[in-house]
């Protein structure tokens, strides 16, 4: 079994604490003796979400719980008619015979509809499992098979084709259930059913299994299962993660109670259901603090209302305001000259005195005058037109920001977050505290949890919010989670001394040395790298070499902006990522981050040295990234051997051919010749002696 080995440290929010026997201090999280009181009494006995459900209808009854937009127009629901939804769905799923302990797929869209089912399937004792609704007929397979999955509640045709496809493999599957009937009249209804039939039935029956649901949900406690979320699979087939009602109402609790989230909060749904971070915003905390949960109509319109919902509490990966930078940057180069003057002078104001404002600190009275003006004109339209008008908390998580991206949206006075978490963990591992907010740390250990540092640098964390087990995995359960509870987080880090604050490096099996021995970090690059609107991934090379290199991907939307602006005409995206004056503009890039990453003695040798720029985007249908936007390193490398070879051999271009996934699954392959780039590094002991 693996253990944590001998502890650095123990985290919580700041120095001091007690000497164990070997003398290391051990720092346990603890609540902040000025953190809010507990949130009502009512909550006290509710062990799973249907029953916060009830007491939701009750406490809150009038107040809206969910928001959808179909058609146009917003339709919304109470939780008292929330209530009745769910009550009705799952009377309906009795009568077609769920049994306790079956496992529900859930698969489609962000729907209250999909949503209510998760309750209902609990109510009968079943297990929900939400699959990605982007994932490829064959990924759904393996976990469809995996859980044994008796019950299937598709969003559309779609999915539920997706699902009949692979039943020719997956014998578990004995109902469907769909959302939307469009396209759904000529299909064999003998084992398939709409879902409003199945409530309509569900409330005819109601004679014949109210008793029996009531018994069922009486019998829920703390220690059944409220969901299993499977792993994105990033170093190999993803794992069934068994969370209880105790994992997700605890980190629900504590971590609202951290924020001061009521039911007055208004959040959008939008990211995939099968991700942990979607169950615990949209469900858990949802459900406890009995706020409002807005599901935008399409992922296509997510701007539009995003914009029109204005949420109070926001959630997004990196990914998300990345690309929200990359819009606005293609806006203002299409603006007027007076609005592009206004536009740098303001942002440059709020990139020096931004944060601290938001933080508390003190700045000069010009200084703050000038920022309220700088609102006024830039900043309020901007939030306005990002839809975070009304944010009072955002948070950032599932991978690492670039603190250039991350200082950006502080500086327009918005309250973002990290926090550091894992499915394993029911998200919360860490979180920022208000006034203690920075780009280079992730926070302080979060209310309940215990982080500890190994002697290699591995992080180690146990909390009420730790999972039970991989389903039908002991061995990787064993591996990840000790008996005391500790669980490897596969990531490198450190505690900053005085502070408490943890920063993490990269993943541990990412970190390495390189041939002189200084430290390799890639994601930290790739990060600075990815702050450029032009560049949408980069995958950083280096470990055991003498020196880094990379692959890039250029963002469509931005570059293709600028090439319009330049006049460079291109017919596909393979022939504007070889365009010699996009390989000029992003050398300009990479060669102006090595000039930042010169600046840090730890990591200056992470500079790139070589690059190219790859013919197609990396992407989740070809395995090289996660249905989470997480880059498969390992596949990659393999996959591209020849063009990393190519890199570290001195060659000044390389041939290449690559087979492609399309949308409706057909193979395909795509040749192309690359020319790879020197680019100029920065020597640190130069730059020491210049300054």
């Amino acid at each position: 079994m693996r253990r944590p080995g001998a502890p650095a440290c123990i985290g919580r929010r700041a120095g001091g604490g007690i000497k164990d026997e070997g003398g290391c201090v051990q720092q346990i999280a603890t609540q902040d003796k000025d953190a809010p009181p507990p949130m009502a009494p009512a909550q006290a006995g509710a062990q799973s979400i249907p029953a916060l459900l009830a007491r939701n209808a009750q406490l809150h009854g009038p107040r809206t719980a969910y928001r959808e937009k179909e058609f146009g127009i917003w339709q919304a629901w109470t939780w008292a008619e929330t209530a009745d939804e769910v009550r009705a769905i799952a009377l309906g799923l009795l009568a077609l015979g769920l049994e306790r302990g079956d496992y529900v797929a859930i698969i489609g869209r962000n729907r209250p509809a999909l949503y209510w089912s998760m309750v209902a399937a609990q109510m009968c004792g079943a297990i929900p499992v939400p699959l990605y609704q982007d994932a490829v007929a064959e990924e759904m397979a393996y976990v469809l098979d995996h859980c044994g999955a008796r019950f299937v509640i598709a969003g559309d045709q779609e999915q539920v084709d997706k699902v009949i496809e692979v039943q020719e493999h997956v014998h578990c599957i004995e109902q469907i259930v769909y959302v939307d009937k469009r396209g759904m009249r000529k299909y064999d209804h003998s084992r398939m059913n709409w879902l409003a039939d199945v409530q309509a039935e569900g409330k005819v029956a109601h004679q014949r299994f109210a008793n029996e649901l009531d018994t069922r949900i009486g019998e829920l406690t703390y220690d059944h299962t409220c969901v299993m979320l499977y792993t994105s699979g990033t170093t190999g087939k993803p794992k069934g993660v068994v969370l209880s009602n105790r994992n997700i109402i605890e980190a629900s609790k504590s971590s609202a109670e951290f924020d001061r989230l009521s039911e007055r909060e208004e959040t959008l749904a939008y990211l995939p259901m099968a991700w942990v971070g979607d169950f615990i915003f949209s469900m858990g905390q949802a459900y406890w603090c009995g706020f409002c949960v807005n599901c935008p109509e399409r992922p296509e319109t997510m701007y539009e209302n995003l914009h029109e919902i204005a949420p109070t509490y926001f959630f997004a990966p990196p990914r998300y305001f990345e690309q929200r930078i990359t819009i606005l940057t293609i806006r203002m180069e299409d603006a007027s000259r007076l609005k592009r003057w206004m536009y740098r002078h303001f942002m440059a104001h709020a990139a020096r005195v931004g944060p601290k404002i938001l933080n508390g600190e003190d700045v000069g009275l010009w200084d703050r005058l000038t920022y309220r003006l700088g609102d006024l004109l830039v900043y309020g339209p901007v939030r306005d037109r990002a839809g975070m008008s009304r944010v009072r908390v955002a948070y950032t998580a599932g991978e690492a920001i670039g603190p250039e991206i991350f200082d950006f949206w502080r500086s327009l006075g918005i309250n973002l977050k990290q926090l550091y978490g894992q499915t394993e963990a029911s998200v919360f591992i860490t979180q920022q505290p208000d006034g203690e907010v920075r780009s280079d740390t992730v926070g302080v250990p979060s209310p309940g949890v215990e982080v500890r540092i190994a002697e290699n640098g591995e992080v180690f964390y146990r909390s009420p919010g730790v999972f039970v087990e991989y389903y039908k995995n002991p061995e990787s359960t064993a591996s990840t989670k000790d008996a005391e509870g500790w669980v490897a987080t596969g990531d490198a880090g450190f505690f900053e001394e005085g502070t408490g604050h943890l920063r993490i490096i990269d993943r541990a099996k990412d970190v390495g040395k390189m041939a002189d021995g200084r430290l390799f970090a890639p994601k930290y690059v790739e990060n600075k790298l990815k702050f450029y609107p032009n560049i949408l991934e980069a995958v950083v090379f280096g470990a055991d070499r003498e020196m880094c290199t990379a692959f890039l991907n250029i963002d469509l939307t931005a570059v293709g902006n600028w090439a319009e602006r330049n006049n460079i005409a291109y017919s596909s995206y393979q022939e504007l990522a070889g365009h010699p004056k996009v390989l000029e503009m992003v050398q300009s890039h990479v060669e102006e981050v090595n000039a930042s990453v010169a600046d840090d003695r730890m990591l200056s040798g992470c500079q790139i040295h070589r690059f190219l720029v790859l013919h197609k985007e990396l992407d989740a249908d070809d395995g090289e990234m996660t249905r989470t936007r997480k880059v498969r390193r390992r596949i990659v490398e393999e996959k591209y051997a020849d063009l990393i070879a190519a890199l570290y051999d001195g060659s000044s271009s390389v041939y290449t051919e690559t087979e492609v996934t399309y949308e409706d699954g057909r193979k395909g392959s795509i040749k192309a010749t690359l020319e790879i780039r020197d680019a100029r590094v920065q020597a640190t002991a130069e730059r020491m002696a210049a300054q």
